[in-house]
């Protein structure tokens, strides 16, 4: 994929278990010629777990990208008088980010920048990761279905038997996806099954 002379916004919420999923995809962008600005939640920022810790996730975002990371809501703020993304993907976008964007609500970095994005009416592309995505955040998500400019990456139930209400986007997709909504499309099928 041609991303030369496309500016893609990338952020990231505390799915701490797949962020070691969504740094190759980030790859993808820059190898495809993308300028892409890493924007974090104050999770990523702080928090270590046996995922990984911190400092190393940003030490990979900053080594990947060359770009610094955008961790605050004053930093993310310009963004939308800017015009500066032409796409913006969170990947993983959690339940509670899921939530609250849903919601109108905005108390974080990531939350700015996909209100700065939807302000412009650029496309907004999310890579769920939730334990109640067909629970109490299924509301959400339909809610989100149907919002103009924002698109989903595929996604499906990742472990049905033992977490029946989880669903996790096929975080390999997410190029396609926001290729796909730069064009203003929903890559399909959005539905997609894993393999059990």
């Amino acid at each position: 994929m041609n991303w030369n002379g496309i500016t893609v916004g990338y952020a990231l919420t505390g799915s701490h278990c797949t962020l070691d999923e969504v740094m190759p995809q980030i790859q993808r962008f820059k190898d495809g010629g993308a300028n892409v600005v890493p924007i974090v939640s104050s999770t990523i920022m702080t928090t270590d777990t046996r995922f990984g810790t911190s400092e190393n996730w940003q030490k990979q975002l900053k080594d990947i990208t060359g770009n610094d990371i955008i961790s605050t809501i004053v930093e993310a703020e310009p963004l939308g008088p800017s015009k500066l993304l032409d796409v913006l993907v969170i990947a993983p976008c959690t339940g509670n980010t899921t939530s609250k964007l849903a919601n109108a609500m905005t108390d974080s970095p990531v939350l700015m920048a996909a209100k700065a994005q939807m302000r412009n009416c650029r496309p907004l592309v999310l890579a769920i990761s939730t334990n109640d995505g067909l629970g109490l955040n299924a509301a959400n998500i339909a809610k989100l279905l149907v919002t103009k400019n924002i698109y989903f990456v595929p996604y499906g139930q990742d472990n049905p038997q033992q977490k029946p209400n989880s669903l996790v986007a096929k975080m390999d997709l997410i190029p396609e996806a926001c290729y796909a909504a730069l064009e203003g499309k929903q890559l399909q099928p959005m539905i997609v099954e894993y393999s059990l």
